[in-house]
């Protein structure tokens, strides 16, 4: 009998290849809990909330976490971040008096005093009471030059779909009869005073596969927006559709684009009511459009007329070509060539000329291109301070002015205004410091990956803690869509965790942008296990090195970095005690077929292919967990409301996990915050005193 049993799981084993698992998931027993507001999931999602929470919070350790997290979350001294619009400078406020926030402006001469002088241009907390609506918030696309006219995103409970609801500026209102969205995942923009592009949810078929617009639109004010006339259609395999206005001195430039997939984009301008296809690589990204030139950052080299550009270079090239057809030489200019140290962090626009920020070895610096009669001149790097870190925040097409910021992991942020007037930058605002840094480091270190790449981490803490050794460590990772992990300020981080002796590392592994397309590409569909190759080095160089030990290492990531600590979880659960991962990724096998999943394929690659979906079954978290081993303690923490990615990711996983008979998991189900998880300060302050009181408990 015994030996017949045996025989029957041999045989179940050789006839059940990995290839088997169903894209439908209709062999997944936990299916059930992807119905994200389903009467049994939502009970389920209840009773795990409940444990969770009488485990963590019981004790004064916790309180003391969240109400130091919500000082300084809602502190009053905190820099406010600023937009150009017209003469004004407009900021989005939120503290312990505006939960949800105020949108308010000022102008630049007052921004500069210590206490600038506010106007309240609209309230989130009396809107959202007044209209009995969770509203939070989503930011807004305003008309320029006049800036007149908003299109503000609001959403229920943080979810990215958002109603978009037009606002008069100056008369502080929404606008009667103006421009409104009901909810969806649009895409707006401003085309002219009366015609705004409009991609979202159309009806029927009008969505791709992604749950992202498939048709973009030109709406013209006053008519109903089934008369809007359609641009541009992307297939239903594509990622989206949308149409954006570049504005400056020299007039507007407007382009309607396709992104066929996350990192492949089609555009065209369009003009007298035509659409130019413009001839550059579908891998190029047009970061500005300005001066009759488009701005663009090659992720993969290009050939013109003999000539390559490389890999990460940032090119001007001639608007003209998109009526030309073609692209020449003359037409091309080479503004920024990348180094396997170097890549672009952001551009930004002035009167004059083009700012661009580019990382070195992790660490920001600015050049600035000017604009000299009709073409572009040398960069020339911004002279600042050596070994800081260098942002920029702002700037407009309209002003040579902009501004920066400089911050460190122990240095509070300061924001410096350049004036185009004087040509001379100033330090305006500091940021007070929010914990006690004295006695501490940073270091900036590298490990060797299994292929034999360096890659680069941070490790932050008290230097007797880093002298003394094995220290309580919690690593952080991303590692994924071009996504740079820079040295910030991270005040709550310090609060909570360095002043009590705990160490932070952030891992700046491949996958990630830290050094341009290369380094993200290089960990690109099946090439994945290579960042959590990067990450498992950093966290073996840890304990080898004397920093930790695995009884005292904790690892965090959120999103794509919940995929990563998923992945390593399963695959060294010897190498950590401790896993914090949030709105992860986990089931990689329906990953595309829940929610925004689909948009990601250019990422991971397309488990409907039997070859990638075998690959992906090779770390797939959710297939990859077994009753057989013993794994870190776990914190899932995700969001019902997170319409990006599904929640039942982390629902399937927990489940799964204690059904394999590990007890070790703590789960926790924001109701509201979409993907951040959370809706406001509070919450937000709520979700730090968890993460830090787990913690505590498990690895201090």
């Amino acid at each position: 009998m015994r030996l017949l049993s045996v025989l029957i799981i041999l045989f179940s084993m050789a006839s059940c290849t990995t290839s088997d698992v169903r894209i439908d998931g209709k062999d997944d027993p936990n299916l059930w809990l992807e119905n994200v507001e389903g009467e049994k999931a939502l009970n389920w999602v209840e009773e795990q909330n409940k444990k969770t929470l009488k485990e963590i919070t019981k004790s004064e350790r916790y309180e003391q976490l969240q109400k130091n997290a919500l000082e300084i979350l809602q502190a009053k001294d905190k820099i406010p971040e600023v937009a150009f619009r017209g003469k004004y400078l407009y900021n989005f406020w939120q503290d312990d008096d505006h939960v949800r926030g105020l949108l308010r402006r000022t102008t630049l001469e007052s921004y500069r005093q210590s206490n600038p002088r506010w106007e309240t241009v609209l309230d989130v907390d009396k809107l959202a009471k007044v209209e009995n609506e969770n509203w939070v918030y989503k930011g807004s696309k305003c008309r320029a030059p006049a800036y007149d006219r908003c299109l503000i995103r609001l959403s229920r409970g943080g979810k990215d779909a958002s109603v978009v609801r037009e606002f008069d500026l100056f008369k502080k209102k929404f606008v009667k009869n103006g421009f409104n969205l009901k909810e969806a995942k649009s895409w707006v923009g401003w085309f002219d005073r009366n015609q705004i592009f409009v991609a979202t949810d159309f009806g029927k078929d009008t969505l791709t596969e992604s749950g992202y617009p498939r048709l973009v639109k030109l709406w013209r004010r006053g008519t109903p927006l089934s008369s809007a006339t359609t641009l541009r259609e992307a297939q239903p395999t594509e990622m989206s559709v949308f149409g954006e206005s570049f504005v400056d001195e020299s007039g507007k430039a407007a382009i309607v684009a396709t992104w066929e997939t996350f990192f492949t984009t089609s555009n065209a301008l369009f003009e007298n009511g035509k659409l130019y296809p413009i001839p550059l690589p579908k891998s190029a990204k047009i970061l500005q459009v300005y001066k009759n030139h488009f701005v663009v950052e090659l992720r993969k080299p290009w050939k013109v007329e003999g000539k390559e550009f490389g890999q990460g270079s940032l090119l001007s090239v001639k608007q003209g070509v998109a009526k030309n057809k073609k692209v020449t030489l003359a037409d091309v200019n080479l503004l920024f060539k990348q180094t396997e140290a170097t890549s672009i962090l952001t551009t930004g626009v002035t009167k004059s000329s083009l700012l661009i920020n580019v990382l070195e070895n992790v660490t920001g610096k600015i050049y600035e291109v000017p604009f000299q009669g009709k073409a572009f001149g040398k960069a020339k790097e911004i002279p600042f301070k050596k070994n800081t870190h260098v942002v920029l925040t702002e700037t407009s097409p309209f002003k040579d002015d902009f501004f920066f910021r400089v911050s460190g992991f122990l240095s509070p942020d300061a924001l410096y205004h350049y004036s185009g007037k004087s040509k001379q930058f100033a330090k305006i605002k500091t940021l007070p410091a929010k914990f006690d840094s004295k006695g501490m480091d940073v270091q900036q270190k590298w490990a060797v990956s299994k292929d034999g790449t360096k890659v680069p981490y941070f490790i932050i803490g008290k230097k007797d803690v880093l002298k003394k050794g094995k220290a309580p460590t919690l690593l952080y990772g991303y590692g994924g869509f071009e996504v740079s992990l820079t040295p910030t300020y991270k005040a709550v981080v310090g609060k909570l965790w360095l002043e009590k002796g705990g160490l932070y590392v952030m891992a700046n592994i491949r996958g990630g942008g830290e050094f341009g397309p290369r380094w993200h590409q290089a960990a690109l569909k099946k090439n994945r296990q290579r960042a959590y190759d990067d990450f498992i080095a950093v966290g073996e160089n840890l304990v080898s090195e004397g920093v930790t030990t695995k009884e005292k290492l904790a690892i965090q990531g959120g999103s794509n970095g919940g995929l990563l600590v998923g992945a390593v979880m399963t695959q060294r659960p010897d190498l950590f005690k401790a896993v914090l991962c949030h709105v992860p990724l986990l089931d990689m096998v329906r990953y595309s077929q829940l929610l925004a999943g689909a948009s990601w394929v250019g990422e991971y690659g397309d488990p409907k292919k039997p070859d990638m979906r075998e690959y992906l079954l090779t770390y797939s978290p959710y297939h990859n967990v077994s009753a057989d081993k013993q794994y870190p303690e776990l914190f899932l923490l995700t969001s019902t409301k997170d319409d990006r990615v599904h929640p039942g990711h982390a629902r399937k996983f927990a489940a799964k996990m204690m059904k394999l008979g590990h007890n070790n998991i703590r789960y926790y189900e924001n109701t509201e915050g979409g993907h951040a998880a959370t809706a406001n300060l509070q919450q937000r302050a709520r979700m730090r005193a968890l993460t830090y009181e787990f913690l505590f408990k498990t690895i201090y």
